[in-house]
């Protein structure tokens, strides 16, 4: 199958972070601009020709302590074809509550749109959990800092560059 590629965005101040970064790695990743906008894992995965399971997609949560203090980014990598489980990963890593992030604090974080959060090139260091069910795959894709881009990558190296945790999310 062949993917449809949209106008090339590594010029996008959010696409250029994450290639700095990816490239710090020494990655030069497959990157893929596509035509439309896939802010699911689904609309991803049918842009690519794949399974939802084999995107990485970016989640952010708060861990919410619900005591007036500032609460803290959590980054989950999970498989697109999982429902994060946020009870089970809050209390594996022994965290508050975590609830979905609002687009506000989504931005402010990651410096991203939700739909193009990228597991990397974040403006705040997030702490980052990776779904132990990625490394089934060979590639998986993840969002590239913008709504119509994606790159390549692997389980391996997503534990690598975000420092993250293996965790069962499910």
């Amino acid at each position: 199958m062949s993917v449809e590629q949209g106008p090339d965005r590594a010029d996008h101040p959010a696409v250029s972070r994450v290639l700095a970064v990816l490239a710090a790695f020494g990655h030069t990743p497959q990157i893929r601009h596509l035509p439309d906008a896939v802010r699911t894992a689904k609309a991803a995965a049918e842009a690519l020709g794949i399974t939802p399971a084999e995107i990485a997609n970016s989640l952010v949560f708060a861990a919410d302590a619900g005591d007036g203090t500032s609460p803290v980014p959590l980054l989950v990598l999970s498989s697109g074809g999982h429902r994060v489980d946020t009870i089970k990963i809050a209390d594996t890593l022994e965290c508050a509550p975590l609830r979905q992030a609002t687009p506000e604090e989504v931005r402010a974080w990651t410096g991203f749109a939700i739909g193009g959060v990228a597991p990397v090139g974040s403006l705040t260091p997030l702490r980052t959990v990776v779904d132990v069910s990625l490394a089934r795959y060979t590639v998986v894709w993840a969002a590239a800092g913008h709504s119509h881009s994606v790159f390549a990558t692997t389980y391996d190296d997503l534990l690598t560059m975000t420092a993250g945790t293996p965790v069962e999310v499910v």
